[in-house]
């Protein structure tokens, strides 16, 4: 078992695991969490979550419904709220009655058509104002239902594959997007702060998570550059930031979502142990 002292609460982000690496199933996802000593597994539809739930675990972040690369079409575009906000209202009402924590949202691609990048651009300054709006709409919902909107920065730099970067996506700047969860103000429209992404965009991190502190209610890893495991060839050190987050009294999971490259789980499995500090 990887985990020993379990300060911080992990998840295995299954998508990677699931598209890359090993090509795993859930089963064989649930299997690698009970092994190491994860809590949680994450972005799992909900079809799964009795599995995840007969062995203990908990899906840490829940997908928000949306059909597809959900992170496309986002909160930015007034073209995509009546199914996005429908679709997440009922993401959070499932979540809510599995007894698990986390939506995740996205603004969304910069894009009036998300599919067509020749269909014009939303401005930065229209994209934060129609974010803000969408999820005031789901602000209260979330409030009574004790489940938490987690909006995400994704990294819009690296173009050499399609899980590293995604370029178009128009939340690619922390500050910008941590300043959309604050005009919510809702105590549950938080960050999915992706600490791989907010490197490549932004890094400072550690100053980031402490000026941000009140808005973290998601984290998640990956080594940098690459979004490959977060061994010693990469340049962010993870073990620092976990001491800070326990420093900042972040009670939230933090996700493994890198992309495996030589041996999944042993790659798994040392990302754990750096993390349990």
């Amino acid at each position: 078992m990887a985990v020993k002292n379990g300060r911080i609460k992990q998840s295995i982000a299954f998508w990677c695991f699931n598209l890359t690496g090993g090509k795993w199933s859930i089963e064989q996802t649930v299997d690698a969490a009970k092994k190491l000593g994860v809590p949680a597994i994450e972005l799992v539809d909900k079809e799964h979550w009795p599995l995840l739930k007969k062995n203990g675990l908990v899906c840490a972040i829940s997908p928000n419904g949306m059909p597809g690369a959900f992170f496309m079409k986002g909160f930015n575009n007034l073209a995509y709220h009546e199914e996005l906000v429908a679709k997440t209202k009922q993401a959070i009402d499932d979540t809510a009655a599995a007894g698990f924590p986390n939506v995740i949202a996205f603004t969304g691609f910069k894009f009036r058509d998300a599919d067509d990048a020749s269909s014009g651009e939303i401005s930065l300054e229209e994209g934060a104002a129609n974010c803000v709006a969408g999820l005031k709409k789901l602000a209260s919902h979330a409030e009574k239902k004790g489940v938490t909107i987690c909006l995400e920065q994704l990294s819009t730099r690296d173009d050499s594959h399609p899980l590293r970067g995604h370029p178009g996506y128009q939340g690619d700047d922390i500050d910008y997007v941590a300043n959309i969860a604050r005009q919510v103000g809702s105590p549950n429209v938080k960050l999915s702060f992706d600490i791989y992404h907010v490197q490549v965009m932004n890094g400072d991190i550690i100053h980031r998570m402490i000026e941000y502190r009140d808005l973290l209610g998601h984290v998640q890893t990956a080594g940098c550059p690459g979004r490959g495991p977060i061994d010693d060839s990469q340049e962010v050190n993870y073990p620092a930031i976990m001491r800070k987050l326990l420093e900042l009294g972040y009670e939230g999971y933090v996700g493994q979502e890198f992309l495996g490259e030589v041996d999944p789980f042993e790659e798994l499995a040392d990302a754990v142990r750096r993390c349990d500090v």
